[in-house]
């Protein structure tokens, strides 16, 4: 494995010296222009955004333009910051805008480098986008590095949770944005689901730069960004209203069961009892049609799903029960509002059902810009799977200085509490000679134990797990000091730097900000005071950093190794910076997770073997490849899980532009009547070849076909005529041409009726409408596809293979369902105009704009990696969090693995298999466009009272 790897490695460094000598170039082109930009005056500076802006709409392209924009970024950096960009900076902003992950060690800049390639691509003024791991960052660097920006006349915005829609559009307005990676993510979901381009705030993805690219884009890879809601607010009035009509009903009289195949046809005598008790003529009339579903599912719950059999009630809860192992699954729900007329049923509290509005994967989402660039100090390790991705290379950056960091070999313990009290004398003994100490833990649990060590020996230290982001920098900022220790979570401070002696900006702006002063509020003054401040603060710094540099610099210390080497490598980096001195050191133990879970065997052998007492470190090689080799484990099978989810999320992907471009042009006033009048010939032309594709025309059923014509628009054709004018050459093609010809005549008279631009109007916001509607459906089935598809390979079929063919079947279905809804509610809706003919507003029961979504909750990944879900003020939702983590794939599986494909026949599967009904719904009820059911095949006749309905034998429910 370890040879594959090597040469794969070759592979990807082709190049590399090719790509490093053009890199070095740039950085001596600019480097000749230093003086001339040195000698521009302010104005003459910020002129420069101007010159350049007007070179490149005369054709000159970024490439030609980046020794002066990046001569013009250091020059501004040196007047505002007091900080002038390295030669290896200059590499790295290179790098940055070929489209390139540029790997720099810890501590050589990587905010400032960012500057550079984010300035030269803000030139076309179609944004740039930078993205961070947490919103402190996202904020402190956008306040800091916009200093830099204004003074070339730019502009920066910041992404930030909670911020209104009014202030996002704002900020992405601006030339460089900052942001986070899930704050990026579902603006891009939420603004496809906007109902007008003024409420969208994004304005495109054109170039990003990812900060941390291997924590965004690999470690949080796993995770799908999801917008859920629940379905319907006023639904759970009518679950109890249908769950009393229920109980009045008799099986066999007023409707039929099939148990095996889970299914409930309701009798005329029933249709008559509803309709009485409700009050109403006809349950099948349009207005109704919701209503036909809660009757269904009630019959269903009162019939088919019985107490302490499938269910248990506790607690005032409907629980489902396994029916293969008895157990009750906590946290489980039937879908398609089961669960809830059960709980109607059982006189329990109905909630409301969450319901998947949009999603995308990570991957997907950083696709979509035209550029992507990254910057880390560790993505070597993961580069084969950043070019197969992203087609991202990674160019390692020279470090400016040599490195002086000394790493020592680690110490293996036979437990883990000897172990931890090792460390904590070590940390002891370094912390009484003033070297600060930086330790990392893989747990919150694991920190707040070091933590109680430390205490008893009376070390006064700081504990970080990533909680508190804005708290989390300001003490990283800090942990160079002299007689620092902090013990932190592996993954906590990532994208600040560890200065010894501590950070002199972060210091700087700390002051600022206790004086009030702000860069956005107060520029003026902001700028005044900057200098001054930042110089005492900056002669404080290195006399303490002196003082630090001869102790030793500073120590990181590791509990564990992690199952990635990048995080490791990652927590050793935080030492050394910029040619510090500097020391790390690994603790570990055959207790450790990583030791105990993979090829641990050789490892246990040698400390079996070896007659040490418990507090006595062994180092051995055997102990040093048992780790390499459980890491290489660990980071194949997490790269195989990434693989399979983006292999998947494809499929859908493909389905999710189409859909997203069709609305996008929608919202952005396309005309629709050349596509309606396609929707109109696609949608009879379906109709008619269902009810004419088999036998001879003798043998077609007229009326039914009639009768389902008319619930789709006024036909004015007669049977008869039909008849007579086809004759004995009667054929499939001729009734299609015939009927499309009289459907348009209708619509034409439609439209003649609304008035041209109220018909335009109605036409948008109907497709807009079903659209939206029945793309929340797919994602539902989508889910329920991917679920069970690893049963699939039970069959010997490759599960993946299976769900292209699958989701392409349910994809087309879809699209045939938004076709015969937005025919049928263009012709059917009762619509109402007002204003002039050139303004002219409709107005239709169903119809009306949705309100803005509420109650909705955002799944994404959370600062360590796993998965998370927070409502809208941001706030972590647990009980959702603790489902979603138990819902993901385990580690041995990602989808179609053994471990993904639950038992065959499973009862409690939450989905549609659960009810009864065939994948892909044919045949069976969907959700409409306006939240009532309609058949997915072709719609059965629609009488229009009761006398039709008895010619009838009975209405089938679903």
């Amino acid at each position: 494995m370890t040879e594959v790897a090597n040469v794969l490695e070759r592979v990807l460094r082709v190049g590399e010296g090719r790509l490093l000598r053009r890199l070095k170039a740039y950085a001596e082109a600019i480097n000749q222009l230093e003086d001339d930009f040195s000698d521009l005056s302010d104005d003459e500076l910020k002129n420069e955004t101007v010159e350049l802006r007007e070179r490149y709409g005369n054709g000159e392209s970024l490439d030609d333009l980046l020794p002066e924009a990046f001569a013009a970024v250091r020059e501004a950096a040196k007047r505002t910051l007091g900080m002038r960009h390295f030669d290896v900076q200059l590499m790295g902003g290179a790098a940055l805008h070929l489209g390139n992950i540029a790997e720099m060690k810890t501590g050589e800049g990587k905010t400032l480098v960012a500057t550079l390639a984010a300035y030269l691509n803000a030139i076309p003024s179609r944004g740039v986008h930078v993205v961070t791991v947490n919103d402190y960052l996202a904020s402190y660097q956008s306040e800091l590095m916009g200093r830099i920006f204004r003074a070339l006349g730019m502009t920066t915005g910041c992404i930030l949770s909670g911020q209104t829609p009014e202030v996002r559009r704002q900020q992405y307005a601006a030339d460089i944005t900052y942001g986070t990676n899930n704050e990026f993510g579902f603006d891009y979901l939420r603004d496809n689901m906007a109902w007008q381009t003024a409420d969208m705030v994004q304005r495109g993805h054109f170039f990003a730069i990812v900060d941390e690219v291997d924590s965004i884009l690999i470690d949080e890879a796993r995770t799908p960004l999801i917008i859920s809601g629940p379905s319907s607010g006023e639904a759970n009035r009518w679950f109890t209203e249908f769950a009393r009509i229920a109980t009045r009903l008799k099986a066999g009289v007023d409707y039929e069961v099939d148990e095996k195949k889970r299914t409930v046809g309701v009798l005329e005598p029933g249709i008559e009892k509803v309709e009485d008790h409700l009050g109403i003529d006809n349950l099948y009339e349009s207005a109704n049609t919701p209503l036909i579903s809660f009757l269904n599912n009630a019959i269903k719950a009162q019939a088919l799903f019985k107490r302490d059999k499938d269910y248990v009630v506790m607690n005032g809860e409907v629980l489902i029960v396994d029916e293969h192992t008895g157990r009750i699954l906590v946290g489980r729900r039937y879908n398609e509002g089961i669960h809830q007329a059960i709980e109607a049923k059982e006189g329990v509290t109905v909630k409301a059902e969450n319901q998947t509005l949009a999603t995308v994967t990570l991957q997907n989402y950083f696709r979509l810009y035209t550029k992507l660039s990254g910057m880390t100090g560790t993505a070597e390790t993961e580069a084969a799977e950043f070019m197969s991705t992203y087609k991202l290379g990674v160019v390692p950056i020279p470090t400016n200085l040599p490195m002086q960091r000394i790493d020592q070999p680690d110490l293996v313990y036979k437990n883990e509490q000897v172990k931890f009290e090792q460390a904590a004398e070590d940390i002891v003994r370094r912390h009484a000679t003033g070297q600060p100490v930086l330790v990392g833990t893989t747990s919150v649990e694991k920190s707040e134990l070091l933590s109680r060590l430390l205490a008893k020996r009376g070390v006064k230290h700081e504990v970080l797990n990533a909680k508190n982001h804005a708290r989390e920098a300001a003490i990283i900022a800090q942990a160079g000091r002299l007689g620092a220790v902090t013990v932190a979570t592996n993954m906590a401070g990532r994208g600040t730097d560890i200065m010894l002696g501590g950070n002199a900006e972060f210091l700087a702006v700390t002051e600022m900000n206790a004086k009030g002063l702000s860069p956005v509020e107060t520029p003026e003054e902001y700028e005044a005071q900057w200098d001054a401040v930042y110089e005492r603060v900056k002669a404080q710094v290195a006399e303490e950093a002196a003082k630090v540099i001869a102790v030793g610099g500073l120590y990181v210390l590791g509990t564990e190794r992690h199952e990635s080497r990048r995080i490791d490598n990652q927590l050793r980096g935080r030492s050394g910076r910029q040619g510090d001195p500097g020391e790390s050191r690994f603790y570990l133990s055959l207790q450790d997770d990583l030791m105990r879970l993979f090829n641990a065997g050789a490892a246990e052998a040698l400390m079996g073997r070896s007659n040490v007492p418990d507090d006595l470190a062994i180092e051995s090689k055997v102990v040093s490849r048992a780790i390499r080799s459980a890491q290489s484990q660990v980071e194949a099978r997490n790269a195989e899980i990434r693989k399979n989810v983006l292999k998947y999320d494809d499929v859908l992907n493909r389905q999710r532009e189409a859909i997203y471009t069709d609305r996008r042009h929608i919202l952005e006033g396309d005309d629709l009547r050349d596509r309606v009048q396609v929707f109109l010939e696609q949608v009879i032309t379906e109709i008619v070849e269902t009810h004419t594709a088999s036998g001879h025309s003798d043998e077609w059923d007229f009326d039914q076909l009639w009768t389902e014509l008319k619930t789709l628009y006024p036909i004015s054709l007669t049977i008869d005529e039909v008849i007579s004018e086809g004759g004995a050459k009667l054929t499939s093609a001729f009734l299609i041409r015939e009927i499309t010809s009289d459907a348009k005549l209708a619509y034409e008279r439609r439209e003649e009726s609304l008035g041209r631009t109220a018909t335009r109007e109605l036409e948008r916001r109907v497709v807009l409408s079903v659209i939206d509607r029945r793309w929340r459906d797919h994602l539902y089935e989508m889910d329920y596809l991917k679920d069970g598809i690893g049963l699939r390979a039970m069959a010997q079929r490759d599960p993946l293979v299976e769900y292209q063919r699958e989701g392409y079947a349910l994809f087309q279905s879809m699209m045939s369902a938004i076709r015969e809804d937005a025919i049928g509610f263009l012709f059917n809706l009762e619509v109402e105009v007002t204003g002039s003919k050139g303004t002219a507003q409709v107005t239709a029961k169903g119809l009306n704009q949705p309100q803005t979504p509420q109650n909705l909750s955002y799944t994404a990944p959370s600062a360590d990696g796993d998965v998370e879900v927070r409502n809208q003020r941001g706030q972590v939702l647990q009980a959702p969090t603790d489902a979603a983590r138990r819902a993901q794939p385990p580690v041995s599986a990602a989808f179609g693995g053994p471990a993904a494909a639950p038992a065959a026949g499973a009862a409690p599967t939450t989905r549609r298999a659960a009810q009864g009904q065939p994948q892909g719904g044919q045949g069976g009820q969907q959700t409409g466009a306006f939240g009532q059911k309609t058949p997915a095949a072709p719609a059965g006749p629609a009488p229009v009272n009761r006398a039709q309905r008895r010619a009838q034998d009975k209405k089938k429910g679903r």
